[in-house]
């Protein structure tokens, strides 16, 4: 099944964390091509408050077998490797965030993991990048595609293209 992925950073070298992850991501376990990459985003953070740095966020789509809860955890192990403490506030500023978008049409919701990402259709910094890669994507639970959830949505935050391949 088709995963989305999506990748943010906002301390340190944001756009070397993003290029590593992108790698580390390829190489986990149930994880092939083909890999669809965004182009990278800079965006304001969202309830980080204002000592808080922009992101950098883009979207990876990779093909995955496996169990979500397996890519779950591979992807918090990758977000420690690079930094991301286990016990943090919610929306402190980061190394790298990584969470799981959708994985095919599943639909899970647990204490562990809930897929589709439930705030992701109410995120200009996720919509804008996932719309370049996949625009006519309809996830589960949604009535209209990608593009047009962006069309449509009122967010306000200023969400700027810095690079078209990484």
């Amino acid at each position: 099944m088709r995963a989305g992925i999506a990748i943010g950073s906002n301390l340190g070298d944001r756009l070397a964390h993003l290029a590593a992850t992108r790698s580390d991501i390829a190489r986990l376990p149930g994880v092939s091509g083909p890999l669809i990459l965004s182009p990278i985003y800079e965006t304001e953070p969202v309830g980080s408050g204002e000592q808080s740095g922009a992101y950098l966020n883009a979207v990876m789509e990779v093909e995955f077998h496996g169990q979500p809860i397996d890519l779950l955890e591979s992807l918090q192990r990758i977000e420690a490797e690079h930094g991301r403490p286990s016990k943090r506030p919610r929306n402190a500023p980061r190394t790298l965030d990584l969470d799981i978008l959708y994985i095919g049409n599943l639909t899970l919701s647990n204490d562990e993991v809930v897929i589709p990402h439930p705030r992701l259709h109410q995120r200009r910094f996720v919509l804008a990048p996932l719309a370049d890669i996949r625009p006519e994507l309809i996830l589960p639970g949604q009535q209209r595609c990608v593009a047009e959830l962006l069309a449509c949505l009122n967010d306000p935050a200023a969400v700027v293209k810095i690079e078209a391949t990484w």
